[in-house]
């Protein structure tokens, strides 16, 4: 049974809701605490077997290619000064056996065609699509992309990790519907990008984790450009599903929407709140500051 060693980062996007923080930085290299978006996505794919990493990338992200390549100064100056735990931080970034490759998406030509950009590397293997803005989270347990390798090898077809919203969200997502209404495994009937809380079929939705077969790339090459020239894969894997099976799986985890700013700050307290470095003097402080209301923070008038 061949393995999934193959993971795509569709990374070409401008991060604009994050402007001007991401006018000359790529949105994926800002950072939770002290790694970067990008980073905890490679960690969640090496946790799951995958040794491909495969970079969709555009103008303006080269530093995320520098983040994962050989730091040879920087590892130089920190030798020459002592800092032999902070060299093994920084060789870590890359674990051993891992291959980095990147490849342009020339235009911003949507989801859809930012896979279809990594068709020549992953050529016939079921590979995954990981998007580092959704952080998945499951501290305690198995990590998510992993889970769903695991659902993959026993079932042998497309996965997409999912789960449920408040109905009002639903214009926010790609929504499945399923053969059956219950259990954390589902074979899909239909997904649909972004319906009105009225006409969504479900509130299942899908989030940044996918596992598909190499079918999905013809899918891709005969979709119709939609809205803004863009080819978005939903389109595709509605296509897909018409031959073969996918899966919804409502995995075991958190998830954190870090392209919203919002969702970007819980992540940001939760992930300080856990740091060996951070915790107990951030859960300290944001005690005082926010614990008792009528007590007001050092420095301010009550």
């Amino acid at each position: 049974m061949k393995k999934i060693t193959k993971a795509v980062f569709p990374v070409a996007g401008m991060g604009t809701r994050f402007l001007p923080a991401t006018k000359a930085s790529p949105k994926e290299m800002l950072p939770i605490v002290d790694k970067p978006l990008i980073q905890y996505a490679v960690e969640e794919a090496v946790a799951a077997g995958i040794t491909d990493m495969i970079f969709i990338t555009g103008r303006t992200k080269r530093s995320i290619e520098d983040h994962f390549d050989k730091a040879y100064e920087l590892e130089t100056e920190l030798e020459a000064r002592g800092k032999k735990e902070l060299i093994e931080i920084v060789r870590k970034t890359v674990p051993k056996g891992v291959n980095c490759i990147y490849t342009r998406q020339s235009e911003a030509l949507g989801l859809g065609h930012a896979v279809l950009c990594a068709s020549h590397i992953v050529s016939d293997e079921a590979f995954a699509v990981i998007l580092a803005d959704d952080l998945l989270d499951n501290k305690d347990g198995t990590p998510v992309l992993k889970q769903m390798v695991d659902v993959y090898n026993y079932h042998r077809c497309s996965v997409l990790g999912t789960m449920n919203v408040p109905r009002p969200e639903t214009r926010s997502y790609g929504i499945v519907s399923t053969e059956n209404e219950s259990g954390k495994v589902q074979r899909m009937t239909g997904i649909v990008e972004k319906p009105k809380p009225e006409d969504a079929p479900t509130t299942q939705a899908v989030v940044g984790r996918y596992i598909l077969t190499p079918r999905i790339f013809d899918h891709i090459r005969a979709l119709k450009p939609g809205a803004g020239g863009e080819y978005q894969l939903t389109d595709a894997i509605a296509s897909l599903l018409k031959e073969e099976a996918v899966l919804a799986y409502q995995f075991d985890g958190v998830r954190y929407d870090c392209g919203s700013k919002l969702g970007y700050l819980k992540a940001t307290i939760e992930f300080g709140l856990r740091h060996p470095e951070t915790g107990a003097d951030f859960a300290a402080y944001l005690g005082s500051r926010f614990g008792a209301q009528d007590k007001p923070a050092k420095g301010e008038k009550k």
